[in-house]
């Protein structure tokens, strides 16, 4: 059955602004905020919402939690070591909340959507004040009020996580690069992955809606934005408004943006028109994150990732035919359940084959309620980590010579400001995404530069500025 997607009126987000207004004006309202957040772009974009939405409440950034008067845990439940990671630092707050129990604590996102999450925390964790799901993040102003005039927990989760809504206050953490969220939820049901569970189902934003948003970031100075979803290729396919994801980018390119970026792309709907488009528009940068997980058609089937290998390497020539200065990028899981060491080894060469820029690489970590969790032949834990080392090892030597390989050639760079191991030079990332550290002045900041390439560390580049 498919799950309603509900679109929050206008009147309900003046609603929330009524509270936010009355949440300001409460005399023993909290002063000071502090987000943590864990997990993927999708999560840090969520949190630039929840901070516009506490500043609008008068609430101003802490220099550190422990100082806050409320702190907001925006939560990840992807792997299992995100999801106790988050708990354990939620638990810490503990102990400093008993030096200062005035202090509120709030935890939201992808873990609270989970089944039976509300239930375990109203147990196990007495000591938090507030928790919302994924779908319930606009009414942040309302729990705030709640929480300030009843005394008493506030757990609100709602089941259906598919709302869409526009309009919220947004405090950006970087001016140069900006978050565009351009759709919501997940419709692949991979069987390892509880994003569709929590994030609900597929639904695009109104184009118009996404076009004014980056023309009022260009205004503000922006240079870049990255346009989020947890399938960007599927834009548009869940409404009649007939525009592709591909049409999309075309449109924000013209709004006077320097650069885009996107994440992140299903392979199996990684459309011929997209990677035209890519090949043709200069504003899109030559970089694509196309996770492919693992390297065995048997393996893919059990994930219901709905590629084979051959479809995945088809789609990367055709990428470097177009554009051949493309940068890829993945992400792979090792020991899936019945994992052998042949489809392993699977995965080892089509790293070797495709020879991407970097990857991100995990172990298979099982999530609740997916149907990965139910499956026989859990692989051992030192086979599983033998295994992610040996992987890691071919992706860094393969990074290492992409790397090195580079030296001479010119890249341009956005400059975001000083380096951290060094002072005395700037750093950014190359339109490949590749970091990039070289010398130059603070008048470059916020600029993008050429520079020659003279140099690469293990995961970053060095060079000089080109004048222009």
């Amino acid at each position: 059955m498919r799950e309603e997607i509900r679109k929050i009126s206008q009147e309900e987000m003046l609603l929330q602004q009524s509270f936010a207004q009355k949440v300001k004006d409460h005399p023993n309202r909290p002063q000071t905020y502090y987000i943590v957040t864990y997990g993927c772009q999708m999560n840090a974009h969520d949190s630039e919402k929840l901070a516009g939405m506490l500043r609008q409440m008068g609430l101003t950034p802490a220099a550190d939690r422990r100082e806050a008067d409320f702190v907001l845990h925006n939560t990840c439940c992807i792997r299992d070591n995100a999801e106790r990671k988050a708990l354990g630092n939620v638990t810490w707050l503990k102990e400093v909340k008993k030096d200062r129990p005035g202090m509120l604590i709030g935890v939201c996102g992808c873990m609270i959507q989970q089944p039976v999450m509300a239930e375990k925390l109203l147990k196990q964790y007495p000591f938090i004040d507030i928790a919302f799901g994924t779908g319930n993040l606009y009414r942040l102003p309302e729990y705030l009020y709640e929480a300030l005039t009843q005394k008493e927990r506030i757990i609100r989760v709602d089941a259906n996580a598919s709302t869409l809504f526009e309009g919220l206050p947004v405090c950006r953490e970087n001016s140069l690069k900006s978050y565009i969220t351009v759709m919501y939820g997940c419709n692949n049901f991979c069987s390892y992955c509880i994003v569709p569970y929590v994030r609900g189902r597929e639904r695009s934003r109104a184009a118009d809606d996404i076009v004014r948003e980056a023309e009022s970031l260009v205004a503000a100075g922006a240079k870049e934005i990255m346009l989020l979803g947890q399938n960007v290729n599927s834009y548009g396919t869940d409404s009649e408004n007939g525009v592709s994801f591909a049409q999309l980018l075309r449109r924000v390119s013209k709004t006077g943006i320097e650069r885009i970026r996107f994440m992140t792309s299903h392979p199996k709907d990684l459309s011929d028109a997209l990677i035209d488009e890519m090949a043709v528009n200069p504003v899109i940068a030559p970089h694509l994150h196309l996770p492919v997980q693992a390297g065995s058609n048997r393996i893919l089937q059990m994930m219901n990732r709905r590629y084979t290998r051959e479809h995945y390497l088809e789609k990367v020539r055709k990428l470097r035919s177009a554009i051949p200065h493309l940068g890829l990028t993945t992400d792979l899981i090792v020991a899936f359940p019945g994992e052998t060491e042949e489809e392993f080894l699977e995965t080892v060469s089509l790293v070797e084959e495709v020879r991407y820029d970097s990857a991100y690489t995990f172990i298979y970590s099982p999530r609740k309620g997916t149907r990965a969790a139910e499956m026989p032949g859990r692989i051992d834990p030192e086979v599983a980590s033998e295994r992610i080392e040996r992987l890691i090892a071919v992706q860094e030597r393969i990074t290492g010579e992409i790397l090195s390989g580079m030296n001479g050639q010119t890249v341009h760079v956005l400059v975001e400001g000083t380096s951290r191991r060094r002072a005395t030079q700037l750093t950014g990332k190359s339109e490949r995404n590749i970091n990039v550290n070289f010398n130059g002045s603070e008048c470059d900041i916020g600029k993008i530069i050429p520079v020659r390439i003279t140099g690469a560390g293990s995961n970053t580049l060095r060079g000089e500025k080109e004048e222009e």
